[in-house]
């Protein structure tokens, strides 16, 4: 069975680590904060300058003063900071920041990044993922594999205008998890239900299958 938006961020948080300070883009990526595992100190980071997220509050909980960089209210945690976007940018272009997760509109075998425009149609900006795709050491991208027409969306090249170039590291979609290797992408686990034939007849760019590949364990 394909993962939902949840199971997606529920597989990407097994990615973290105690001590990391993690970005979160907007879209699937902002769900991760919800499923940080039990006993481990991450501290999430957003553009328009908090350091200390924490969950999505309860209905009826909001404060509308507290938000991400997207726009939607958040919680915070003890000991969280606020400040104005030239630290928090300061904070990125540094390299302070020990892990990145951004939605995805395409993602490139070589591990290119299209994440802000459709030609034709009305978009905000690229916003603060030109600075982090290229600043950031570790970017996992959180995306569906194919978009509403069946299509893929992990290419062997981006259609759509880039954000970054030769960036991502690990690409997490609804049903498979890739590493972006020198040679392409290396699929190294399914989830559960979809076999390795349904992925690659979802994928479109050049994918290693390199033995038995498991089930993820979400």
């Amino acid at each position: 069975m394909a993962l939902d938006k949840i199971g997606i961020a529920k597989r990407i948080a097994q990615e973290l680590k105690d001590g990391y300070y993690v970005n979160l883009g907007i879209g699937i990526p902002t769900l991760v904060a919800n499923y940080v595992p039990q006993n481990m100190n991450v501290e999430f980071q957003s553009e328009n300058g908090v350091l200390g997220m924490g969950p999505f509050p309860f209905e009826g909980e909001e404060d509308a003063d507290v938000i991400n960089a997207g726009k939607q209210t958040i919680t915070t945690l003890p000991g969280a900071s606020f400040f104005d976007s030239a630290l928090s940018f300061g904070m990125i272009r540094s390299q302070q920041i020990d892990l990145t997760i951004l939605g995805a509109m395409e993602v490139s075998e070589n591990g290119d990044i299209a994440n802000w425009k459709i030609p034709g149609k009305m978009v905000k900006g690229m916003g603060g993922a030109m600075d982090l795709v290229a600043s950031a050491q570790n970017i996992i991208v959180a995306m569906m594999h194919v978009n509403k027409e069946g299509e893929s969306k992990v290419l062997k090249k981006c259609t759509l205008p880039l954000t970054g170039v030769n960036c991502v590291k690990k690409i997490v979609t609804e049903l498979a998890v890739m590493d972006v290797t020198p040679n392409g992408l290396r699929l190294i686990e399914r989830a559960p239900g979809i076999s390795v034939e349904q992925i690659l007849q979802a994928t479109e760019a050049r994918l290693l299958v390199e033995g038995e590949i498991p089930e993820m364990n979400i």
